[in-house]
């Protein structure tokens, strides 16, 4: 019984990599028989533990309650996705963001639901990092807009180079992971070396120290919730 409902648990995930859009699309009927055909298997399986589980204690634990909602919204926008389409009107399958529920509140997922609680009791306690870093990228946004926004400066392409404020926002988040690194700095650079010095002292901040804080608080909190739960679990 467990080992089938991984499968069809796995098998409700990776629909997402075949329903539009998607790399390896395949016909709308097929995937959404077999979303159909997992929705029915989770819900005989409720059904089935209903069935050797006291009737208040069923309906009074909330992971039965997720599941039957998850259900319920997944068969809904199913429904009204397929009405949709057969008037050629383009919609989102928005109930997909459900189908996670399915993996964490299942009884078999003890496990996982324990590393989803520590993870949301982490949360709170990386706020103040998260809001500091914030903190960081907006100043230096702000330098960035005053520095280079009345120099006309243009990027490769043509457009207009750190003019707009929450446009920097994003280039700057980006430049975080490095993924736009040098390209958004080019333009900078060329019109004046010096400016290198502001892109550095952001990528020393917000790069190396941030972040490293960041992974280090969220490390530290998540492992000692994990050992609280584990010894909860023990006693």
């Amino acid at each position: 019984m467990r080992t089938a409902t991984y499968f069809f648990i796995f098998l409700n995930l990776s629909l997402a990599l075949f329903e539009e859009p998607a790399v390896y699309p395949l016909p709308f009927l097929a995937t959404s028989v077999l979303e159909v055909l997992c929705l029915l298997v989770f819900l005989g399986r409720l059904t089935h533990f209903a069935k050797v589980t006291l009737h208040n204690v069923f309906w009074k634990d909330t992971k039965n309650i997720c599941i039957m909602v998850a259900i319920l919204l997944s068969l809904t926008d199913l429904a009204i996705y397929g009405v949709l389409r057969l008037y050629d009107v383009r919609s989102i399958r928005w109930s997909r963001i459900v189908r996670p529920i399915f993996l964490i509140n299942f009884a078999e997922s003890r496990q996982i639901r324990r590393a989803f609680r520590s993870i949301r009791n982490t949360l709170p306690e990386i706020t103040y990092v998260f809001l500091l870093f914030m903190f960081s990228l907006l100043m230096f946004s702000l330098m960035a807009l005053k520095l280079f926004g009345e120099r006309n400066l243009r990027t490769a392409e043509g457009l207009p180079y750190f003019r707009n404020y929450l446009e920097i926002v994003f280039d700057l988040y980006v430049l975080v992971t490095t993924a736009n690194s040098p390209d958004v700095m080019m333009p900078a650079f060329d019109f004046s070396s010096w400016y290198a010095l502001f892109f550095i002292a952001f990528v020393i901040v917000n790069t190396y120290i941030f972040m490293s804080l960041f992974l280090a608080v969220v490390y530290n909190n998540y492992k000692k919730h994990l050992k609280v739960m584990r010894a909860g679990a023990c006693e």
